[in-house]
């Protein structure tokens, strides 16, 4: 087995020794669909696997739900898209630090014929407000992923009502990434979508990118150790050992060496790690 070192911020209670361990030879990771619809973790996890000698198993769901999971003990690392609720259950007690792994960005796709014209759209705002006034239906996960609450918080920020179009023209789905696309494309809708998740989906259709590049749709994946302290059966030392990994120059790079289609899908922006 291949021997790593510790983020100084673990190592307390990695050393510690005394915890009961449910299984010591798994990881168990809460994480988004964007991530396992991307392929990323097909890729990654049989060469951590190797190296190490732990399996990890992914929990694919909406970052709200995978937040939930961990905040009930089932996990021993949480790996998700937003910032602020990752913050809160640190800052809760539920994980140890929270750190910076990697990033992308959301689009927004739609009909590539642009029936109402959202190319022409010079701002975010603008763009929203034209989806409103179009009557096209706009598909939203709705389902308190990352990808949901950026969205709501968008039309938030461009003065949109969407519960009082909830039905009409705003249509949630209740499901993943993936699901969410086919259901836009099938209906010749719009969708917001982490970049990963289409160009990974191999339904696009008629569909493409149809807005990108606003400051405001950056996408911030964070990752996180369950804390011991607070559910003491968690997996503690393979939880330390898959975050110093995906923090290494190793994992990162790999993170970095990741495409579909000769195209890059995450960029990892981890700070360099502390060691002993």
């Amino acid at each position: 087995m291949r021997m790593f070192k510790f983020l100084g911020s673990f190592a307390a209670f990695a050393l510690a020794g005394n915890l009961v361990l449910a299984d010591p030879e798994r990881v168990l990771v809460q994480s988004t669909t964007s991530t396992e619809n991307s392929g990323l973790y097909a890729y990654l996890l049989p060469l951590f696997e190797a190296e190490t000698g732990l399996r990890v198993d992914v929990v694919s769901v909406g970052t709200g739900q995978a937040i939930n999971n961990a905040r009930n003990g089932d996990a021993d690392v949480l790996l998700v898209h937003a910032k602020a609720a990752e913050e809160a259950f640190v800052a809760d007690g539920y994980g140890v630090k929270r750190f910076d792994l990697m990033y992308n960005d959301f689009v927004l796709v739609g009909p590539k014929s642009d029936p109402d014209g959202l190319r022409a759209a010079e701002t975010l705002p603008e763009l929203l407000g034209t989806i409103a006034d179009s009557g096209t239906p706009f598909f939203s996960r709705g389902d308190d992923s990352g990808t949901h609450k950026k969205e709501r918080s968008l039309w938030d920020g461009a003065g949109v009502d969407v519960e009082t179009a909830a039905g009409q023209w705003y249509r949630e789905t209740g499901t993943g990434m993936g699901a969410t696309l086919r259901i836009a494309v099938e209906s010749e809708g719009y969708t917001l979508t982490d970049r990963a998740t289409w160009i990974a989906f191999a339904g696009k259709d008629a569909h493409e990118i149809l807005y990108a590049g606003d400051p405001a749709l950056f996408n911030q994946y964070g990752i996180i150790a369950v804390n011991p302290e607070r559910h003491p059966h968690v997996n503690a030392q393979g939880a330390q050992m898959f975050l110093s990994w995906m923090l290494s120059e190793e994992g990162q790079s790999l993170i970095a060496a990741y495409t579909r289609d000769g195209q890059q899908l995450f960029f990892p922006n981890a700070a360099k790690p502390e060691t002993h």
